[in-house]
């Protein structure tokens, strides 16, 4: 079927995909795609994984939607139960990563003038990536993705991710309500900051009065190994927003917060029509039920990709680094290889380029040794003809 009708947003390639199971995709053929993106990060628990099948299917069965209204059962239990995770207080419930970004916007731009900031600011990050809503793009560190959509919300300071002095040098600023931050820049390259890094910004929050906001839309729901990413560093934000492998493919998404920040939203600041809806909080619900099973191996799983990746191209001469964290993993190469995507795409391996050089890995984190194993031969066999593509070029 033609995309007439289907604004461009996307440069989609085929195949359509009519069917999954596991880290495995089906086109109209039958033929077998080994799936290393997960939807962009989204199928943490892999494709039709039977618990959440399960659990989506009886709850259409009694009652999809009602509004909020009304109290939602499931709705109170997922939010207890992303707290707990995230030693957070609150909860609210929306449908993307962008919308999560955007209830945390409002929130530290609230919160700043509940402490009398005539206008309050948000410090973000270079090369950040929080959204394509007009105030998440306005944080985000993309000019090109920016380009076109001016002019976009003011309020944003932006400083250089993973350098503590540049935020230092904010600490006289007398108009700051939060910090805005990546655990891991997922859009921005999986960029991993320093040791410390993490724990030097919540120390700078608690010193001034800012809330440390953390967007774990792609680190979230066990990417990297623990149920947030921050987790990795000991430090508990005051904000967190999250998405994505929250639903496994159903639309969900939440903003968490605790102490101050768990109060700054009310009745009629804030709200979403489909936001935490039955359908959507029974299926996050079996999601995260899954993931608590699962996290203990992630870890593990993610050092293994790593080493068999590097067995096969840690002396390959494109390769400038091997690096992740969990099952979020990235190949930085020494120039641009966007035609990587389609050299995978030959080989049945779905993978993508993010920041130009760096090929992203986001398998699904239930994926076994022997698929492992697979991805790393068929990823390896493609950077080997990108290499002679370039040599002969």
């Amino acid at each position: 079927m033609a995309d007439d009708h289907l604004m461009a947003t996307y440069k989609r390639r085929p195949p359509g995909f009519e069917q999954g199971s596991g880290v495995w995709l089906y086109d109209a053929h039958g033929q077998a795609w080994l799936d290393a993106l997960s939807g962009i990060g989204v199928c943490n628990l892999g494709h039709a994984h039977p618990a959440v099948t399960e659990a989506l299917c009886h709850q259409a069965q009694h009652l999809m939607h009602t509004s909020n209204l009304y109290p939602i059962a499931a709705q109170q239990e997922l939010a207890e139960r992303l707290c707990r995770h995230g030693g957070m207080d609150k909860a609210f419930f929306c449908n993307s990563g962008s919308e999560a970004n955007e209830a945390a916007i409002k929130l530290a731009r609230k919160h700043g003038h509940e402490r009398g900031l005539k206008s309050p600011k948000i410090v973000v990050m270079e090369n950040a990536f929080h959204g394509r809503t007009l105030a998440s793009l306005a944080a985000t560190g993309n000019a090109a993705a920016q380009a076109g959509f001016e002019p976009l919300p003011e309020g944003f300071v932006r400083v250089p991710f993973n350098d503590q002095d540049a935020l230092s040098a904010l600490s006289t600023a007398d108009d700051i309500a939060a910090v805005l931050v990546e655990p891991i820049q997922g859009e921005g390259g999986v960029r991993i900051p320093d040791a410390g890094y993490l724990t030097g910004v919540r120390e700078l929050c608690d010193r001034h009065g800012w809330l440390l906001m953390v967007d774990e839309v792609q680190t979230g729901n066990g990417r990297t190994g623990r149920y947030f990413a921050c987790e990795h560093a000991g430090v508990t934000p005051d904000v967190i927003a999250t998405a994505k492998g929250l639903g496994n493919g159903f639309p969900m998404g939440a903003c968490l917060a605790r102490g101050e920040a768990a109060d700054v939203l009310g009745p009629g600041s804030h709200g979403s029509t489909f936001g935490g809806n039955p359908l959507g909080c029974a299926t996050a619900l079996a999601v995260v039920n899954e993931l608590e099973s699962i996290l203990p191996s992630v870890q593990a799983r993610g050092e293994q990709l790593r080493g068999l990746l590097a067995e096969r191209l840690g002396d390959h001469e494109l390769v400038r680094e091997i690096r992740g964290q969990g099952l979020m993993c990235a190949l930085e190469l020494d120039r641009a290889c966007t035609d990587l995507v389609g050299l995978c795409h030959d080989r049945h391996l779905l993978a993508n380029v993010t920041a130009n050089q760096v090929v992203r890995l986001l398998p699904p984190l239930i994926i076994n040794a022997d698929e492992l194993t697979m991805l790393a031969d068929r990823f390896s066999d493609a950077l080997h003809a990108f290499t002679r593509q370039q040599e002969a070029a």
